[in-house]
């Protein structure tokens, strides 16, 4: 039998959830969504799995959220609480927004922004090695053919819970990449050589050859190059992974052709621009220049005109 509990979260202000799960509005119920105000994903925390709900309640300056957790047996105190905190730090819960803003405004173009979109925080990976897949799963395709990709591997490999008589499906374990190899890998709709690439990241990880989370407290240029001397990763991709996976604001992906378009869009009157200005521009945003450049990312899905 389903074994439900719920938390309250008081995260710091601002805080607006529609915005920040924006770009899951779209996505598998099953694996991560957010349809009908509620935030829905599968969570693991040593070996427990959990479905969670999360919905604002509130205001965007005094937010208050609910976390439903719902799993097939009693929940432990501590894997509640564990639980609870890789919710805050898929939204960065704690992050002192009004430091960046505070930060970016003698920037017009970005003062403006973040005023239009107060409250956003972008959201980041349970695991490094799930923004590592990601990042490979992404490479020189639509992020929507990527997400579709990406939610297939965890219906194909991810472990599984029942909630309700419906199964919920989380992000496939670096193991469970391996034990299916390749040839299944790739049957979730990649290329054998993207496939090749995940069975290889993922057999690195098995083997202890490669402690991603043990990278996070590490120099951004020393996990920068190590992550781009494994075979089939480049800069961009271990930049991504640094920036989404590690929420590390202070990389900016500007190899990324997406990324530099905005920027152009609303800092150069949408002429093509170089890896090089797009960093240039990035500067004037300090430590903060990742999450400023997904500002101006989700801008433009909103269409804001400024």
């Amino acid at each position: 039998m389903t074994q439900k509990t719920v938390v309250h979260i008081e995260p710091l202000a601002p805080f607006d959830l529609a915005l920040s799960a924006l770009v899951f509005a779209d996505g598998n119920r099953r694996v991560r969504s957010f349809q009908e105000g509620y935030f829905s994903q599968v969570i693991n925390v040593n070996e427990n799995l959990v479905w969670v709900r999360l919905v604002l309640e509130g205001s965007v300056d005094k937010p208050k959220l609910i976390l439903e957790l719902y799993a097939e047996d009693k929940l432990s105190i501590e894997t509640i609480h564990k639980v609870q905190g890789v919710v805050s730090q898929i939204f960065s819960l704690n992050l002192p927004l009004t430091h960046f803003y505070d930060y970016v405004k003698g920037d017009h173009v970005m003062s403006q922004v973040t005023q239009r979109l107060c409250g956003f925080k972008f959201p980041v990976t349970p695991t490094v090695f799930e923004a590592f897949v990601d990042a490979i799963v992404e490479q020189q395709i639509s992020i929507k053919v990527a997400r579709n990709i990406e939610e297939r591997l965890a219906v194909m490999f991810g472990d599984r819970v029942s909630v309700g008589g419906e199964e919920f499906f989380a992000f496939p374990s670096a193991t469970a990449l391996v034990m299916a190899g390749v040839e299944r890998i790739r049957q979730a709709g990649l290329s054998m050589r993207k496939a090749d690439y995940i069975y290889g990241v993922a057999k690195r990880v098995v083997d202890g050859c490669l402690d991603l989370e043990g990278m996070r407290e590490g120099s951004l240029g020393e996990v920068v190059s190590v992550l781009d001397d494994i075979r089939g990763v480049g800069v961009w991709t271990a930049e991504l992974t640094v920036l989404r996976g590690m929420g590390r604001f202070d990389v900016l992906p500007a190899d990324d052709f997406g990324l530099r378009r905005v920027i152009s869009r609303y800092y150069c009157n949408s002429r093509s621009i170089s890896a090089l200005e797009a960093r240039q521009i990035a500067e004037g945003w300090g430590c903060w220049k990742g999450l400023a450049a997904f500002y101006l990312v989700i801008a433009e899905v909103l269409d804001v005109c400024l």
